[in-house]
């Protein structure tokens, strides 16, 4: 695949951005009335940008139906419960749109890759998520699973600034000091995760993150390409295929992703 398009101009990202968070308006306007439910799952490498696109994309929308889950390391509580039910208290109700900052699929990625759970835990994870995924989209919530993908040296210069920058001092930790040392670690896990829990209800999609700025706009005209909503303006809802797509099971080889 060719390489995408790498640069943006600050006045036309905000003018994108403007146009885009207003059709996000437009489409929770509509989720509220329906009494829709909406999930979006945000996973990706350390660095990756994933707490700069949420919050583009809930910048502008109601407070009140509008929820960002972040959850912190399990309790000894939680640790003894069934893997999944601290997620279950997050999801939408009526009318709410819910984005996860991570999520479950810790599971898959961290928690293997540094130890935090055992592999008879992974396989059981495996073993499940796909039917409780499958669950909650027959349920009535409709679910999307983005990860975003970025190179190692993009990584290694993300996370370099993040150390220097005062006002990003609450995402330094541990956890993003391995980030570098486990690079080829976290790629087989998250191939693995790739491979066993893309399914037809809740397939995964790639975003090409490098350019922070592209890769939010596209996530987000990806999104509310897929939601429905009323008066729609589609012209502006064309994600660049090089910079968001579907997983399939040869993107791994066609190095459509970092190695």
């Amino acid at each position: 695949m060719p390489t995408p398009r790498n640069r943006i101009s600050d006045e036309d990202y905000e003018k994108a951005l403007y146009h885009l968070q207003v059709e996000l308006v437009c489409f929770q306007r509509d989720l509220i009335a329906k009494r829709g439910r909406v999930l979006v799952l945000i996973e990706g490498r350390d660095g990756a940008g994933k707490d700069g696109t949420i919050k583009r994309i809930v910048e502008h929308l109601s407070p009140r139906e509008t929820r960002v889950v972040a959850l912190p390391k399990p309790s000894d509580r939680e640790q003894s419960q069934w893997y999944f039910q601290r997620f279950i208290a997050h999801l939408p109700a009526a009318s709410e749109f819910v984005l996860f900052n991570r999520s479950w699929y810790n599971r898959a990625g961290v928690e293997p890759v540094m130890g935090f759970c055992t592999p008879d835990e992974v396989e059981e994870f495996y073993g499940t998520v796909i039917a409780f995924e499958a669950m909650l989209v027959r349920s009535g919530i409709r679910l999307f699973k983005y990860y975003l993908d970025i190179g190692k040296e993009e990584q290694r210069e993300r996370l370099a600034e993040r150390r220097k920058d005062p006002l990003k001092q609450w995402k330094v930790s541990p956890i993003d000091a391995m980030a570098m040392k486990k690079w080829s670690a976290y790629s087989k896990a998250r191939d693995e995760m790739f491979r066993r829990s893309n399914s037809a209800l809740a397939p995964w999609r790639i975003v090409r993150a490098d350019n922070k700025k592209l890769a939010r706009l596209n996530l987000i005209r990806d999104l509310l390409l897929d939601l429905p909503y009323r008066h729609k303006k589609r012209a502006l809802l064309t994600p660049d295929p090089q910079i968001v797509l579907n997983y399939y099971d040869g993107l791994i080889e066609d190095g459509i992703i970092a190695p």
